[in-house]
């Protein structure tokens, strides 16, 4: 199941990249080489999650070989999941309201819009839904909080924003409002998860 979660992620990495291409090109050209970190923002989450992935598939082949107790604490390994989390939710549910909002405002959906809903619906579904793996603390959660409201300035303070479609461009500043309060429950969420899962022990030996 791991290394299936590891390759879907892996190659939808390499594949949203490539989707970046015409945008990172421009970017570089037109604007700043300084910019590029700020441009790819899906590819850029599901790397980290494919990161994460690693990581516990790591833990399993040294669960396997009976070395994985006490579990070592990585302040890395933690920023890597709290960003995974975090980006995977938030631009998950992004894409898809976005492809949603231009298709209500006439845009026409084409097979390529229904692949992206139904990648970025998977990507916030699989940031929830393997919550117990992780290992991330809160500081970690902070520091990418950090990380997310600086990429929405620089998307919608300079303009490196991914592309919209056409009808949504008059609204730029109603997605950038949107994507702000998306970025802060996002790490609301991340938090949350965070503190599931530390309570989660203190209840198991408390019965």
């Amino acid at each position: 199941m791991l290394w299936s979660l590891f390759w879907i992620n892996l190659l939808g990495t390499i594949y949203g990249y490539i989707w970046y291409g015409d945008q990172l090109v421009y970017t570089a050209v037109e604007m700043s080489p300084l910019y590029l970190p700020f441009v790819p923002d899906s590819p850029t989450a599901s790397l980290f999650f494919t990161w994460a992935v690693a990581y516990w598939l790591l833990d399993h082949y040294r669960s396997m070989a009976g070395t994985l107790n006490p579990p070592k604490k990585s302040n890395w390994r933690s920023f890597v999941e709290a960003f995974a989390v975090v980006t995977s939710f938030k631009y998950g549910i992004w894409a898809v309201t976005i492809i949603f909002a231009g298709a209500y405002k006439g845009d026409i959906l084409v097979w390529q819009d229904w692949m992206l809903v139904f990648s970025h619906l998977g990507m916030a579904a699989e940031a929830l839904l393997y919550f117990r793996l992780y290992r991330y603390r809160w500081l970690s959660v902070i520091l990418v909080a950090c990380w997310v409201l600086l990429n929405d300035t620089m998307d919608y303070g300079q303009g490196v924003y991914p592309w919209l479609p056409k009808v949504l461009e008059d609204n730029l500043s109603e997605i950038a409002t949107f994507t702000l309060a998306l970025s802060i429950f996002s790490v609301a969420v991340a938090l949350v998860l965070w503190l599931v899962r530390e309570l989660r022990p203190a209840r198991t030996s408390s019965k």
